[in-house]
């Protein structure tokens, strides 16, 4: 094994920091894995002293410091004013968390956000890697609490000119969507999050359910049905514009809502209906990785 080939990548979340140490880009294997408390509600600075708390007790654990380092945030980077934007840890946000920590860590830092790296992560150790290995435009889509997505071309994340390549979650998708919280209206995400999901049920019906239980009683709940019927209808429409716009080799589904069954069946028939094209053959498949594909994607940054 090689130091030098040695891949770190750090996973920076609301309430947990994770580092993984990879013996290579060739040879994946995990040779280290931790993670602490990331304390967000002691500030900025204290988050980015416990980046480099977590990367020092890597380094003492392992033998050895890394040459470089990539880590997997929530929001991402302006390319023009450097900052950082459009994060849920609010405290990040309006930050020049990159230069700050390359300034902390003395060592080049390369950074996407968390779609960006699950996606990554899929295409170079997961489900893209076992059955697509020779895709070249992969598009990964987060749809838990919130949605995301992340654009990689040819192994890389493609960040685009305002650093929001991907951002599948805010385009338009319909007038009876929620205000959301980037200040627009009818976004992918006010619709088909799982919360969002959640609050269209109590509306239409008054009662509160999780969306597993909606989905499980479809069947004799009418407006469990309804919410299923919205959230097949939109996911078509919503991943049509993906495809007519970008037209992907792979298309990978995580997050919570990924689970649903039924988007691999009556979604991809929803997806067809919205397609410019006579058939659509995009593979859309459920992620290998889990939890681990951000930590992973992190490490795959600096490859």
């Amino acid at each position: 094994m090689s130091e030098r080939n040695t891949l770190w990548g750090i996973d920076l979340g609301g309430t947990k920091i994770e580092g993984v140490i990879l013996k290579s880009k060739e040879e994946p294997e995990v040779l280290l894995r931790k993670r602490i408390a990331t304390e967000a509600d002691k500030g900025y600075q204290h988050i980015i002293n416990q980046i480099q708390l977590l990367i020092n007790q890597m380094a003492e654990e392992i033998g050895f410091k890394p040459i470089s380092i990539g880590i997997g945030t929530p929001g991402s980077t302006d390319p023009e004013s450097g900052l950082l934007k459009n994060s849920n840890s609010t405290n990040l946000n309006h930050n020049p968390l990159h230069r700050d920590l390359e300034k902390l860590l003395k060592i080049p830092v390369f950074m996407a956000n968390d779609a960006n790296c699950f996606a990554v992560a899929e295409t170079q150790m997961g489900i893209v890697k076992e059955k697509f290995p020779k895709a070249e435009v992969v598009f990964g889509v987060i749809m838990g609490s919130g949605v995301g997505g992340g654009l990689i071309i040819n192994g890389k994340v493609w960040n685009g000119k305002h650093g929001i390549a991907g951002e599948w979650g805010h385009i338009f998708l319909d007038e009876e969507g929620e205000d959301c919280y980037c200040g627009k209206h009818g976004c992918v995400e006010t619709i088909l999050a799982g919360k969002a999901l959640e609050r269209y049920y109590k509306k239409i019906s008054g009662k509160d359910k999780k969306l597993k239980d909606i989905m499980a009683d479809k069947s004799d709940d009418e407006f469990a049905q309804r919410t299923y019927e919205r959230l097949i209808h939109f996911f078509g429409k919503g991943l049509s514009v993906i495809i007519n716009v970008i037209d992907p080799d792979v298309i990978i589904i995580g997050g919570g809502v990924g689970n649903i069954p039924y988007l691999y069946g009556e979604g991809v028939e929803s997806v067809k209906q919205f397609t410019f094209n006579p058939d659509m053959k995009t593979p859309i498949l459920k992620p290998k990785l889990g939890d681990s594909a951000g930590v992973f994607g992190a490490a795959f940054l600096n490859s």
